[in-house]
């Protein structure tokens, strides 16, 4: 009965949201803030984790070709069809659920516990507009950090392979190329979508609606992360089901 009640909730949040828009002088202002925090504000976090978890799938996809009749192409396939497929994609979403999602909350929060949501909602303002609109609209930019995702991981790859001499460059792109299927970028960028909607809403409705003082912040960032992270593995579950099979 939980569930239900907070997935009706969560619902009216998302109708509430659309009502009685900001006006677009301001909202511009917020939209802008939102994609500096949000968007550029996680460039650093996912270069950096790309980057190197590319250079390990490359690396045990390396180290567990036994057999010499594999060819080394094979190196350079794995780590494509992993990285495009699953990790930046959904990985990257749930390690952003994390720091985006605790960021988005935690400031929500602190608005929700000095009072100043209150405030919106006595001046006439639409609360969840002002305040979770824009997010949503910084997050359609998130296929970016996604696509920038995808490049450093298969260049961690490239990295990983030429400099543990696992195989030649030209063996790691052949890899590459190999029964590439575009269909698979596509998939992967409905896919970020979805977690981008996710990432938006979920943490700005534990935020939103949070209760108690200071140190009830830290404990609404928590269960925003829980929640959100579980909502990404499910619906990473359902869309790969539709979109795949």
């Amino acid at each position: 009965m939980n569930y239900l009640h907070y997935i009706g909730a969560y619902a009216l949040m998302i109708i509430e949201i659309f009502k009685k828009p900001t006006k677009w002088s301001v909202m511009k202002k917020l939209i802008l803030k939102d994609i500096d925090d949000l968007i550029i504000g996680s460039l650093g976090i996912v270069a950096f984790i790309s980057f190197f978890v590319g250079s390990v799938v490359t690396i045990q996809t390396a180290l567990n070709m036994d057999n010499p009749l594999v060819p080394k192409s094979l190196i350079g396939f794995a780590t494509r069809q992993s990285v495009i497929l699953e990790f930046a994609p959904t990985f990257m979403s749930v390690i952003m659920a994390g720091k985006v999602g605790s960021f988005i909350t935690s400031s929500i929060g602190t608005m929700r516990v000095t009072e100043q949501i209150d405030a919106l909602e006595v001046m006439g303002i639409n609360a969840l507009n002002y305040l979770v609109f824009p997010k949503l609209i910084a997050l359609l930019l998130y296929p970016f950090l996604i696509s920038i995702s995808m490049f450093l991981g298969i260049m961690g790859g490239l990295a990983a392979c030429y400099f543990g001499e696992f195989a030649t460059i030209n063996d790691y792109v052949t890899g590459l190329k190999e029964d590439f299927i575009p269909y698979h970028i596509i998939y992967a960028f409905i896919k970020t979508f979805g977690f981008a909607f996710l990432l938006a809403t979920i943490p700005s409705y534990h935020g939103f609606y949070m209760k108690g003082g200071a140190l009830d912040v830290g404990k609404a960032s928590t269960v925003s992360f829980v929640w959100t992270s579980v909502a990404i593995i499910t619906l990473n579950f359902i869309l790969t089901q539709i979109l795949l099979s």
